[in-house]
């Protein structure tokens, strides 16, 4: 609990960074009937630390968030077959492409962190921020020990 006084209102308050690391939450989500662009904004303001008052861009002060059910996304219009997804492997000529809908029936977890790692800045913190990310295409995890906090209210799994 950070107490000011009036004289600290005329300057900028730095909390200490040791500070922003001891309170991280864990927080899960049921990712089951969720449109995906608007689940992946609420992980990546949870991952950043956005939702917390003493938010600062260059620190990382973010909580960790674990995703069931991603297999069970929903998107909007027809973005399944629409959607694609490109990667390189360097050498000419080695562009693939896939689209969202193949994506969900390999590797459906994979759409959840591509969709939040184009949310969070792009600076050096971006990997370290996506490392809290755990996503999984059923209820089973292996945090159940941890205390999870439901994001949302009828997610309380």
């Amino acid at each position: 609990m950070i107490q000011l006084t009036k004289q600290d209102l005329n300057s900028t308050l730095w909390p200490h960074p040791d500070g922003l690391t001891a309170d991280r939450k864990w927080w899960v989500v049921d990712a089951a009937d969720k449109t995906l662009g608007r689940l992946s904004v609420d992980i990546a303001n949870k991952l950043s630390g956005k939702h917390k008052p003493h938010f600062c861009d260059m620190r990382d002060c973010g909580d960790y968030v674990v995703v069931v059910n991603a297999d069970k996304l929903v998107v909007t219009g027809n973005k399944m077959l629409s959607k694609v997804y490109y990667r390189h492997s360097g050498f000419k000529g080695h562009l693939k492409e896939t689209t969202l809908q193949k994506l969900m029936k390999t590797h459906p977890e994979r759409a959840v962190e591509f969709a939040v790692m184009g949310m969070l800045a792009k600076n050096k913190l971006r990997k370290i921020r996506l490392k809290r990310l755990k996503v999984f295409n059923d209820d089973n995890h292996g945090y159940a020990k941890i205390q999870l906090v439901p994001m949302y209210q009828n997610s309380a799994k």
